[in-house]
């Protein structure tokens, strides 16, 4: 028995779970893909109906309707589209906990094709669904979370069918798209009595106030997991506590700390300039009034960020108007960053009211990780700055700025990933450790300074 226990003890120590992390890192990602031969119905919860996605394997389909709908996907839902619908308007039938039946319309139909190396080809069915519940006793709110899924499609032939049922988004309770689908239930054969139970949903209530929460959330998430928006808000910022030197005649250089109030002024009418730019294409953009495909604009980005890089490396403004000239760029570079900040609501597919309140949620989080990483940031840097370190420090993070952002566009406009974008997403993982070593190059440079004024003559 202490053998045995011992050996126990073994299987649950460190080296065990190490290696099983291991092998999980290490195993090829193709085998976690393996498609499974059952149905998902993924819902998106609104005020007043559900919107679903059904995902059917066709060959399960094709079992189940006696169609030959698997042989290929070529013209597949322009052939059979009509038949299609209604078979699935026959086997969908929510209801509400009254009786009463929900009104159901199909959508768009498609078919997903991937080719997987153990199983060879795989197609699947997705459908749009809309299921509306009928006008009764209870608000449309309550009615969207209480009701009876009466589905069983292919199941009603297939008996070894499972359908998958999850909620992929429900705003008024914080769920938004990027998160895991959240599973319900399942619904299959009840073998012992033969019959397809329904599925009985009840979700948890939701307010106006977790989904404006959730929307901050994900604003301050898509910032702080954001690296070319976070590289260019630094990059921007990393010549902000100092002087233009050279003029007309001479080159440009960045010269010495232009003082506290100096300072403020720039950071304050560039931060000010790049938010204003972004909060009017996010506005915009999420609205549906501006759109433009997200290859270009990522790419737009990806370039922001070389034209901070060159400025951070050798100014490329001088004079009186140097300031507000930043600060006009600023402002044009963060429409750029806003129109990519409104793809992510855009993708959410709201109605008017979370819309609305969404843009300002979103808004509210990139701003306020914005003002944590600068207050994180930049005390650093304005001390840093008095220091003979800084220039060493600007110079190379100016070029290894400009590296990171030239890999953007490579692999933006390639869509192939590089070494080079790999790297730098590995180092925004160690931001603390980035941060640590700007406080300690800090301290060092305050100390060697004070060391050098102490000197005579000095």
């Amino acid at each position: 028995m202490k053998k045995q226990r011992c050996f126990i003890d073994l299987l649950s120590g460190w080296p065990v779970v190490f290696l099983l992390g291991l092998m999980a890192t290490l195993w090829p990602n193709g085998s976690t893909a393996h498609p499974m031969p059952n149905s998902v119905v993924l819902l998106t919860i609104h005020g007043d109906r559900i919107d679903a996605e059904v995902q059917i394997p066709l060959s399960e389909l094709q079992a189940a309707w006696g169609h030959a709908v698997n042989d290929s996907a070529n013209g597949l839902v322009a052939r059979v589209g009509p038949q299609l619908r209604d078979y699935l308007m026959k086997h969908i039938r929510p209801q509400s906990p009254d009786g009463r039946d929900w009104t159901v319309s199909v959508g768009a139909l498609s078919v997903l094709e991937t080719q997987n190396p153990i199983n060879g080809m795989y197609r699947e069915l997705v459908a749009q669904i809309r299921l509306v519940p009928p006008v009764g006793a209870s608000s449309p709110e309550e009615a969207v979370r209480r009701f009876i899924f009466r589905y069983d499609v292919v199941l009603h032939q297939v008996v070894t069918h499972k359908i998958l049922v999850s909620v992929r988004q429900d705003w008024a309770r914080g769920q938004v798209s990027d998160e895991p689908p959240m599973q319900v239930g399942v619904i299959e054969l009840d073998i012992i009595n033969n019959r397809i139970p329904p599925l009985v949903v009840s979700l948890e209530a939701g307010s106006t106030w977790d989904g404006f929460r959730a929307m901050v959330q994900l604003g301050i998430r898509h910032i702080s997991e954001g690296t070319d928006h976070l590289l260019f808000l630094l990059v921007l910022l990393l010549p902000a506590p100092l002087l233009v030197t050279g003029g007309p005649d001479r080159r440009l250089s960045w010269g010495e700390f232009g003082g506290i109030r100096y300072s403020f002024r720039r950071i304050l009418m560039i931060v000010s300039a790049f938010t204003l730019g972004h909060s009017l294409t996010l506005l915009l953009g999420a609205l549906g009034w501006i759109r433009l495909p997200g290859q270009p604009v990522e790419v737009l980005i990806a370039l922001s960020i070389l034209v901070s890089a060159v400025h951070a490396f050798r100014p490329l403004f001088s004079g009186r108007t140097a300031v507000s000239r930043e600060a006009w760029v600023a402002a044009g570079f963060g429409l750029v960053h806003g129109l990519a900040f409104a793809g992510t609501l855009i993708n959410l597919h709201l109605d008017a009211g979370p819309m609305a309140l969404s843009i300002l949620g979103f808004n509210l989080g990139i701003e306020l990780m914005q003002v944590g990483i600068i207050t994180l940031i930049i005390p650093w840097l304005l001390l840093l700055s008095q220091t003979p370190y800084y220039g060493g420090l600007r110079r190379t993070g100016a070029v290894l700025a400009g590296v990171a952002a030239i890999a953007w566009v490579i692999e933006r406009l390639s869509g192939e990933p590089n070494a080079v974008t790999w790297v730098v997403e590995q180092m925004a993982r160690q931001a603390w450790w980035l941060l640590g070593g700007l406080a300690l190059l800090t301290l060092i440079g305050w100390w060697r300074l004070q060391q050098v004024k102490q000197l005579p003559f000095s």
